[in-house]
């Protein structure tokens, strides 16, 4: 949950670049407010962005966020919401107004539901960040991650590539990874097996499902956790997560090579803004978690 606190200063300070604010609502599938691009300075915090460019509340001293826009901490049908945010796809460690800006930064708070994963320590949404402008302050290298899908891997090069992200050799240490290749090869990586343990541990709403004659299908998850939808035989899936306080972990897998190639073509700003994480059945993407019924 975000932690905030409008902080004190006796000035601007000098100019640091833009940042951009983002603030929706049900894991991104609504906007609050228009996006925002602001101007930040030295002195500013998350906080600050956010307070002025937003009517806010706050509780505990101001150490809390309560409410944005008039949209407030609650509880409906058991389902706890509040206020989350991200810097550049990253959860951060620490309350709003202790995190300082460099210009550059993606901002982005989210309403939703937790009750099935109060920490999602990673996301898509904010691409092409962390890959570029890093995150909590420190810019780290990329590298890519190839296992089998060749013409997938091809086309995530590609993408990656074109969105300005320099790759290092793979191995580099403290670098973000981007893993490519099916879902049976992927889960063999401790941070991409977190899936199989559910969105209160990974913070990804999917799972893959084991089928009876060998082979998986991809799930889609609600909010709540439970599998809400079965993209069939030839899905793919892009979505982010950490293992512990491991860099992140962009995954691009799927049932199949060809569905690894679909997952591929997702990673654009036009697919994935706004999103925790996606799916594909080869006919678009499709933002999870799903809508609780």
């Amino acid at each position: 949950m975000a932690l905030a606190a409008a902080g004190c200063g006796f000035g601007a300070g000098k100019e640091v670049g833009e940042v951009s604010l983002t603030v929706t609502r049900d894991y991104g599938a609504d906007r609050v407010l228009p996006l925002v691009h602001d101007g930040a300075s030295e002195s500013d915090t998350v906080m600050r962005v956010l307070d002025r460019n937003a009517a806010i509340s706050t509780r505990y001293g101001g150490g809390f966020v309560r409410s944005i826009d008039g949209l407030s901490e609650a509880t409906h049908d058991g389902r706890r919401y509040d206020w989350f945010y991200y810097v550049n796809g990253v959860e951060s460690p620490v309350g709003a107004a202790d995190l300082s800006l460099q210009g550059g930064e993606a901002i982005w708070w989210d309403y939703r539901n937790w009750s099935a994963a109060s920490r999602v320590p990673a996301v898509v949404g904010s691409w092409p960040h962390p890959m570029i402008g890093g995150y909590e302050g420190e810019v780290h290298p990329v590298t890519l991650e190839c296992r089998e899908a060749v013409a997938a891997c091809t086309a995530v090069r590609g993408r990656l590539e074109a969105a300005g992200i320099a790759l290092a050799p793979r191995g580099k240490d403290g670098a973000i990874r981007v893993l490519v290749g099916s879902w049976a090869r992927l889960r063999e990586d401790p941070a991409v097996a977190q899936l199989e343990e559910g969105p209160g541990v990974s913070g990804v709403f999917a799972d893959f499902v084991p089928r009876p004659r060998g082979g998986y299908l991809l799930a889609g998850l609600d909010e709540d956790g439970r599998s809400a939808r079965d993209f069939g035989p030839g899905a793919g899936l892009v979505a982010a997560t950490r293992l512990y306080d491991a860099p992140p972990v962009w995954i691009v897998s799927g049932t199949t090579a060809r569905a690894v190639t679909a997952a591929a073509g997702l990673l654009d700003a036009t697919h994935l803004r706004d999103r925790y994480a996606v799916a594909t059945d080869g006919g678009g993407e499709t933002p999870l978690p799903l809508r609780a019924r």
